[in-house]
């Protein structure tokens, strides 16, 4: 006997139909065929009853959370906000809910973290630096969808990357420092140890230097870490061991505010003195004084873009393995240029 005041049941539905529950859910969820004289049968009962499933109950019949998982290393400065904004905007499109984890500075995990291990996601996007190559070969092996962001996989592993394009960019921009502004003696500020966007920066700043027959200088290679603190301990110290340069590539723009704090501790103009560019194009980039050159990074177009990947691994669809972004020099004053 149902009872009229309250909410219809998936067992009500099923009595009234004259089938199982787990008929019931096929009809539901589509996941598997079901006759159309049994699917109307169905659809009646749950017309008549007013019956709306409910999202949990279909996520039980699915093994599905409809939640994707990213996991990062931190969540440090103004490069992430224009990325879990790409993110967010496409995993509301599907009706997707946004679990964040972060690895903190440790250093890459061998493991997925807690919050990933109990199947409280559909899917993961993984950001360079957070998961280590075992630990991306041990979570596909276990059939999880998973898209890394700026980190190529592993040889041989069929893993979905998205990413930019960094050395002709970084070329680019060190060229324009050698051919519009003379300057000959650059530094380059490393990114974090073994990251991908760092080594293909250091590619194209000694491709730039070595197609103008620039000696690269090891004393004018130094650690940056994409982190403002980092860079300027390192400009600080070469400054006081008396070293010469007049150009900085900073590594990206959150290394450029730590690179305008040392020299402006120096008395050393920005860029009268030295010139200095960065790359990623951060909104902080053009508030600074001077506003900084650099490279604009397309970074809600990364968060976009991977999770679309994400979407169509989800649902069982071809997706493209390498998506390389595309990247552009913008030209402010900190290189020498007029405002």
């Amino acid at each position: 006997m149902i009872n009229r005041n309250s909410p219809a049941t998936i067992d009500d539905v099923a009595r009234h139909a004259g089938v199982s529950i787990s008929t019931v859910s096929r009809v539901l969820n589509r996941n598997v065929p079901v006759s159309e004289e049994v699917v109307a049968k169905v659809e009646e009962a749950m017309r008549a009853l007013r019956y709306t499933p409910r999202a949990a109950a279909r996520n039980l019949a699915t093994s599905r959370t409809n939640t994707l998982g990213l996991l990062l290393a931190e969540i440090v400065g103004d490069f992430f906000s224009p990325l879990l904004s790409g993110i967010e905007s496409v995993a509301a499109q599907h009706g997707y809910d946004l679990l964040i984890s972060t690895a903190g500075r440790r250093g890459p995990q061998n493991q997925l973290p807690g919050p990933f291990h109990k199947h409280n996601a559909d899917g993961l996007l993984i950001f360079a630096g957070s998961l280590s190559d075992d630990g991306v070969r041990d979570t596909h092996s276990l059939g999880v969808p998973m898209v890394l962001l700026h980190q190529t996989p592993p040889d041989g592993l069929p893993v979905p990357c998205v990413t930019i394009e960094n050395k002709a960019a970084t070329r680019a921009i060190v060229e324009h420092l050698i051919v519009s502004h003379k300057r000959r003696r650059i530094v380059f500020l490393t990114g974090e140890p073994n990251n991908e966007d760092g080594s293909w920066r250091e590619m194209g700043y000694r491709e730039a230097l070595t197609h103008h027959n620039i000696p690269i200088e090891p004393a004018l290679i130094a650690p940056g870490h994409f982190d403002r603190h980092i860079a300027q301990t390192s400009i600080e110290q070469l400054l006081r061991d008396g070293i010469e340069f007049d150009g900085v590539f900073a590594g990206d723009d959150e290394a450029a505010v730590g690179v305008y704090a040392a020299l402006r501790n120096a008395h050393l103009k920005i860029p009268d003195d030295v010139s200095v560019v960065g790359f990623d194009d951060q909104s902080l980039a053009r508030v600074l004084q001077p506003a900084l050159t650099t490279v604009h990074v397309p970074i809600d177009q990364v968060g976009i873009e991977a999770t679309r990947r994400l979407m169509q691994l989800i649902q069982n669809e071809p997706t493209e393995v390498l998506t390389l972004l595309p990247t552009t020099l913008v030209i402010r004053a900190s290189c020498g240029c007029p405002e």
